[in-house]
């Protein structure tokens, strides 16, 4: 059960290929972007740690141009493997966090999403795939990779229960930002 429970001192925050001409073919663009947005602003009130990944970026482009802004100091980690966990800058970055389990979102489902999810897994992450915060360009590839992922072990879960999850209690002025944040 250990798995199924977020906790702000063992999670870290892994974004995956949120690129500009990545994020233009897709339908859920915006809505990924804002929920994505979401999850970075409570990792850095609880001082969660954020690793960005950019797949190929002279032909895809860098970080959309909202995560950028707000990441600013958050180096990418470029990769031409379609998992995150095929480049050894990634793979040393998230195991220098000291952190178990894994916040994954980004772009695309069904590619690199799962890549990276099910070789974490394997390395042995709990890894927490955000539906609302991770697509494809079609809902056929995005459904088959949730369900692909949940199958292979990882927890499928929407941006809401994973803030309300990190931030444990109400009251606080963590969660008095999100929840303004959210409305």
């Amino acid at each position: 059960m250990e798995k199924f429970k977020l906790s702000r001192r063992d999670t870290v925050l892994v974004i995956v290929d949120v690129q500009e001409r990545l994020a233009a073919a897709m339908s859920e663009r915006q809505s990924v972007v804002a929920n994505c947005l979401h999850l970075i602003e409570l990792c850095r009130l609880l001082d969660i740690p954020i690793i960005l990944n950019e797949q190929y970026p002279k032909g895809l482009g860098p970080t959309v141009k909202e995560l950028a802004e707000v990441l600013g100091e958050c180096a990418p980690h470029e990769k031409i493997t379609f998992s995150c966990c095929g480049m050894g800058t990634f793979a040393s970055s998230l195991e220098s966090t000291g952190r178990n389990k894994v916040l994954l979102v980004g772009m695309e489902t069904h590619v690199c999403v799962l890549q990276t999810c099910v070789d974490l897994i394997a390395k042995g992450y709990a890894v927490h795939v955000v539906g609302d915060a991770v697509c494809s360009r079609t809902r056929n590839s995005y459904e088959s990779a949730l369900c692909y992922m949940r199958d292979a072990g990882a927890v499928v879960t929407c941006t809401e229960t994973a803030l309300f999850q990190l931030l444990e209690k109400a009251g606080t002025e963590e969660f008095k930002a999100i929840s303004k944040r959210i409305k």
